[in-house]
């Protein structure tokens, strides 16, 4: 119990610290090239890791599951993370950190239609918590200097697309594992990008300095290596709706980082968006729990 717990404390403060750091290094590289950067580290940190796993559990990787893994990289890298980045960049990083991390409700909305989980009264009201968290957050009728109705739209779009790479997700994770199609899906979301980048004329490497490379690499190896390296631990250590806390304590510790670093200011519209949010997490988390206990039983 106690590697869980160090587990998710390692992958909730490194997940907070991610809008400060993209905020302040997105003012000197370009997004996407950001985005294709630290994916690419992160890909990279984890690969050994799934390569144990995939002999560990002896893990048969087809060309459908490359195909899907590819399907995943695309929306994850070119979509959803690019749409962050801009995200980030046009609103100040609380908010971006807290809207953000309603994806799982999005998650839900998605698996809906998707798979066999159905939504529920109980499903309906976390989404409903954590929308109307939104609203209070943005406060849209008298928005907070550094937030900008782009930054927020762009932010809801990266939470719902990352949401709906969760549920792709899910419907490989029991066989393919959550480090091994992580770390597949990045390298080949990044490998789908960079000719984008050189299309669209943007620069690869050019910008990384003495001066934000060590920034760059916190964000590569760190966040986007070791956090999700840490939050699968825990998955694999307890279950998806334990590891899922994460995105529980998320709402509440990045808001201190954002005030303590980059000095932002809370207001009292987005102290009860951030209530509501948690609120819609903890409903969230508990259906999950039920869920899992349910099905241990049956077992």
């Amino acid at each position: 119990m106690k590697k869980v717990v160090l587990y998710i404390l390692v992958s909730a403060t490194l997940f907070s610290t991610m809008e400060i750091v993209l905020k302040t290094v997105g003012a000197q590289l370009d997004e996407f090239q950001l985005t294709f950067i630290r994916f690419l580290i992160g890909g990279l940190f984890l690969l050994p890791f799934a390569i144990k796993e995939i002999k560990k559990y002896q893990t048969v990787i087809t060309k459908k599951d490359m195909l899907h893994m590819l399907s995943m990289g695309i929306v994850c890298i070119c979509i959803s993370m690019i749409l962050f980045q801009l995200g980030v960049e046009n609103s100040k990083a609380s908010t971006a950190a807290v809207i953000f991390c309603i994806n799982p409700m999005f998650t839900m909305l998605f698996a809906h239609f998707m798979t066999e989980e159905k939504l529920n009264k109980t499903k309906a009201a976390a989404l409903a918590f954590g929308l109307l968290g939104i609203v209070f957050m943005i406060n849209p009728f008298n928005m907070e200097p550094g937030n900008t109705p782009l930054g927020v739209l762009y932010i809801v779009l990266a939470a719902a697309t990352f949401g709906f790479y969760s549920v792709m997700g899910k419907k490989s994770i029991h066989r393919l594992r959550g480090i091994t199609q992580t770390s597949i899906s990045f390298i080949l979301g990044t490998a789908v990008l960079l000719p984008i980048l050189l299309l669209l004329q943007r620069p690869v490497f050019a910008g990384i300095t003495t001066d934000n490379i060590g920034m760059i690499l916190y964000i590569g190896i760190m966040i986007t290596g070791l956090g999700y390296l840490t939050y699968f631990l825990s998955m694999e250590a307890s279950d998806a709706a334990t590891a899922s806390i994460v995105f529980f304590v998320k709402p509440a510790l990045a808001p201190i980082f954002a005030v303590i670093v980059l000095h932002e200011v809370i207001s009292i519209s987005g102290l009860l968006g951030i209530l509501l949010i948690l609120t819609g997490s903890y409903i969230s988390l508990r259906e999950q729990k039920s869920k899992m206990m349910i099905k241990d039983d049956i077992e």
